[in-house]
């Protein structure tokens, strides 16, 4: 058993030696919620190895995963991949075949796991293509594909599991565990190489910030599990001794926790703009009183600050808004949510204050892939927490600005580079430090602000800059808006595409008695709802100088996904393919103003 942790499969070990859960990976399952025991964890791990071994695999061999959903079998499998010596790389499921095929032959996958007919479809397309591709395993049990538990019945037979312990030990905290291939908002994707002590250290750093009690608790694990984000907390939780549950997906989220009722999960804001405003929508439908008195407590918790800042008049009200109607906002989260994690995007303030005047707190933090991914993060205790902030530095990782305001990282979290790109590696490194492309300040108490990232940063035809990631998340704040990009570089002035809140944009003009057509189109066409979504606009614009306000703007009739490509799987804006698409609407705005 490890005495130290050095390598990410260590982590199930470590559990089975410390906790040994007979709650650590939960899945659900026709209907019901189906256990894994950390015993159980490490025992098909080993089987997966020993089955990997008898099929040729050998270290440094690519394995893929690819998974639409979170699942007990990613983390069996990542385990089983990682301990004899070979590479998991895991894909995004929403790609498209041609970035399929372009990461199979990139990083030369030998073989492929997968979890449904949908990814199966996709990757039988380009198989013929991947000559190093040997097989496709599926979770899901699927007609003419190899089930996974073929595997694992090739590694009942033990007798080869002396090879397994010795691969074991021949692995080193400095190999390289994973590749990920970033999907970023721009470009062709990167593969990111990711040691062993890359990620380990950076849950290990991380572990002071989580305000969980060790062995105690249950998470809902539902991000992209493919993203580093998410799988490092994994690591963590393993660390931790917590019972990971996997939500079913994004749909059923609302189910699962009142099922689960977890103390803590991870986030990203567009999920948390989608829960409130869910919240206040179903306020808005209250009568009298009642609704006078949510809307005063959404109001008091607008003002929220830590530390009780505000004096004790203000927490006095706080404590009767939980009791009246805060309560009820837990209550449909599970009722044991304390804390939540935000990570990939800017964080609106605004729901930062009201979560946590909620009594569950959002601790907003920054990373990249590349930084395996925690540079910094809030955490309420030792005054460690400013609303608009994104923390203090971690530990053992050091963070400098740059003269013209980029955020530079360096630390044993940085990665190796991207794979088999040499030049593109030494491009973003100086030295040790790693060019995270993003602006940042730092303030006198060592809090991090984010203010906007260096390639997006453009300037105008009259040589103002502006930070068109401010403007937008600014922007999101209404509720009749959903997405928005702000464009504007080399021309006169800032303008933006927004794609309205539809279902909003509806009860908006039913109550209002505005006739806004049967579609989409309809509605993006209505000059009453194009005029009030940019009288949102204005009231936006007050916060900024006024040379990056934002002019003129069009509306887009289509929803911006991740299927359709405009947006990341973290739900950030895809700018190259938004512009694209919508070209159109850029050259309207710019040839009528």
């Amino acid at each position: 058993m490890p005495k130290e942790i050095k390598r990410l499969f260590d982590f199930a070990y470590y559990q089975l030696e410390n906790y040994n859960l007979e709650k650590c990976l939960v899945s659900k399952s026709s209907g019901d919620w189906v256990a894994t025991s950390t015993k159980e964890f490490v025992e098909k791990a080993n089987e997966i190895s020993r089955g990997l071994l008898r099929l040729g695999v050998k270290p440094n061999d690519k394995i893929a995963i690819i998974s639409s959903s979170n699942r007990t079998e990613w983390n069996i499998l990542d385990v089983g991949v990682l301990q004899i010596g070979a590479q998991n790389v895991p894909i995004y499921p929403t790609s498209s075949k041609e970035n399929y095929e372009y990461i199979f032959n990139h990083a030369e996958v030998t073989l492929c796991f997968l979890s449904d007919k949908e990814l199966l479809d996709k990757a039988n397309e380009i198989k013929n293509n991947v000559p190093t591709l040997q097989n496709i395993y599926s979770f899901d049990q699927i007609d003419q594909c190899d089930h996974w538990s073929e595997v694992l019945k090739l590694g009942l037979d033990s007798s080869n599991q002396q090879e397994v312990e010795q691969l074991k030990k021949n692995v080193k905290s400095t190999d390289l565990a994973t590749i990920i291939y970033t999907s970023g908002t721009t470009g062709v994707p990167k593969g990111v190489m990711l040691s062993h002590q890359n990620i380990v250290s950076n849950v290990l750093d991380s572990i002071e910030h989580l305000p969980l009690t060790m062995g105690s608790a249950k998470v809902l694990s539902f991000l992209p599990v493919c993203h580093i984000f998410e799988r490092m907390l994994h690591y963590l939780y393993l660390y931790s001794g917590i019972s990971i549950y996997f939500a079913e997906s994004i749909e059923k989220i609302p189910v699962n926790i009142k099922e689960v009722k977890p103390n803590f999960m991870s986030v990203v804001p567009r999920l948390l703009e989608k829960i409130y405003d869910s919240i206040i929508t179903k306020g808005s439908e209250l009568k009298g009183l009642k609704k006078a008195l949510f809307f005063w407590a959404v109001k008091l918790g607008l003002k929220y600050e830590p530390y009780n800042a505000n004096g004790w008049w203000y927490e006095k009200k706080l404590a009767l808004a939980n009791k009246l109607i805060f309560n009820k906002w837990r209550e449909a989260l599970g009722g044991n949510l304390s804390t939540m994690i935000s990570g990939s995007a800017a964080l609106q303030p605004r729901l930062t204050r009201i979560f946590a005047a909620a009594g569950m707190q959002i601790m907003e933090g920054y990373g990249l892939t590349e930084t395996s991914p925690v540079v910094s993060v809030n955490k309420y205790e030792g005054q460690s927490f400013k609303i608009g902030s994104v923390g203090k530095v971690i530990a053992n990782v050091e963070v400098k600005i740059a003269d013209d305001g980029e955020i530079l990282v360096k630390g044993p979290n940085v990665m190796q580079g991207y794979y088999k790109e040499s030049q593109m590696t030494s491009d973003v490194m100086t030295g040790d430090f790693f060019h995270t492309g993003d602006k940042g300040e730092i303030d006198s108490k060592g809090f991090l602000s984010i203010t906007g990232r260096k390639k997006e940063i453009f300037k105008t035809s009259g040589g103002k800059y502006i930070s068109p990631v401010l403007l937008e998340n600014e922007m999101k704040e209404s509720r009749f808006i959903e997405q928005i990009l702000v464009v504007g570089e080399g021309q006169k002035m800032a303008a933006a595409i927004v794609q309205p809140h539809f279902a909003f944009v509806k009860e908006w003009a039913k109550i209002h008695h505005v006739e806004i057509g049967d579609s989409l189109e309809d509605m993006v066409n209505c000059e009453e709802v194009k005029k009030r979504i940019f009288e949102e606009i204005e009231h936006g614009n007050k916060n900024f100088g006024k040379w990056e306000t934002i002019k003129c703007i069009e509306l887009s009739s289509e929803q911006w996904t991740i299927d359709n490509n405009l947006l990341t799987p973290t739900f950030k804006p895809k700018r190259n393919e938004i512009l694209k698409k919508y070209k159109h609407l850029y050259d309207k705005i710019y040839t009528q103003s």
